[in-house]
């Protein structure tokens, strides 16, 4: 026989999984042309929205979501560990943007399950970045304004990287994390920056996407340009000393730069003015080796 906190654990479920469904009858069977109510569970979704004129939609969202200005009033229903499914519910939203690279996926099958209309906002790549920007504005009636936004995206994109992409290489380390030391390879979302601005990622072939390194196999890469992300999450970046390694050339020639690692990594347009920041700061080095 079940034991009486076996029989509370059942009862408490069989509850929550009735209010669940009492609440998923009040999800609309059709989604409206044009959503009033929007939930984006992303900081990239909602900076993608705000960007066709969307935003004002938007109800809820999780935390982080901090672009434009107005983005930070938005009601937050969850982070990286997950959301409230019941709040989702009782915000009433007509379409749900989901992240299916940073949300819970038993959460996204289960907004699918409770009948909502959802799109899946997950850019690979830059590209990718036009494709979603496509993507959301024919989900919410602004098909116009993100057709004009994902064109001059793509067009800037290809006069960066013609501009960079096929100069003398560098030898570029990006450095993920110091503690425990991490970095990138041709793998992860941030090499294609590197490429396209010219550099050789000393790590693309490594098998993880964000492998841990030693210094030892950094100083044996002989790496000419040291990448730091500046965030305000990664100031232990700061607590790694690469100075103290003068045999590395890019320590010898005073070549590590700190791009703007909250823009670099979040897929949207405003990622073209890093990236841009990124190719000066390789170029920087390639005039001193290649004058």
């Amino acid at each position: 026989m079940a034991s009486k906190r076996e029989l509370v654990l059942t009862i408490r479920q069989l509850i929550a999984c009735i209010f669940l469904s009492a609440l998923s009858l009040q999800v609309l069977a059709h989604s409206p042309e044009r959503p009033q109510r929007i939930i984006a569970l992303s900081p990239h979704a909602v900076e993608l929205l705000y960007a066709i004129g969307a935003g004002d939609s938007i109800v809820a969202t999780i935390s982080h979501a901090d672009y434009p200005e107005q983005a930070k009033a938005i009601e937050v229903i969850g982070d990286y560990r997950g959301i409230t499914l019941e709040k989702l519910i009782e915000l009433k939203p007509d379409l749900v943007v989901t992240w299916s690279g940073g949300n819970k996926l038993n959460q996204i099958d289960k907004i699918k399950q409770l009948g909502y209309h959802v799109i899946d906002s997950d850019p690979q790549s830059l590209l990718d970045i036009g494709t979603s920007l496509r993507q959301l504005g024919a989900a919410t009636g602004h098909d116009a304004k993100a057709e004009q936004i994902a064109s001059e995206f793509e067009q800037q994109l290809q006069l960066i990287s013609a501009k960079y992409q096929d100069k003398a290489k560098v030898k570029t380390f990006y450095q993920l994390w110091s503690k425990p030391l991490m970095t990138i390879s041709s793998g992860s979302w941030l090499n294609q920056f590197i490429e396209r601005c010219g550099g050789i990622n000393v790590f693309g072939e490594a098998e993880a996407a964000y492998p841990k390194i030693s210094v030892e196999n950094v100083l044996l890469t002989d790496a000419q340009v040291i990448l730091i992300p500046d965030d305000a999450q990664t100031k232990g970046h700061k607590l790694f000393d690469w100075k103290r390694w003068q045999l590395l050339p890019a320590v010898k020639n005073s070549h590590i730069y700190y791009p703007n690692a909250k823009i670099l990594h979040r897929p949207t347009p405003r990622v073209l003015g890093a990236m841009e920041q990124v190719c000066q700061q390789i170029d920087k080095a390639r005039v001193d080796l290649y004058p």
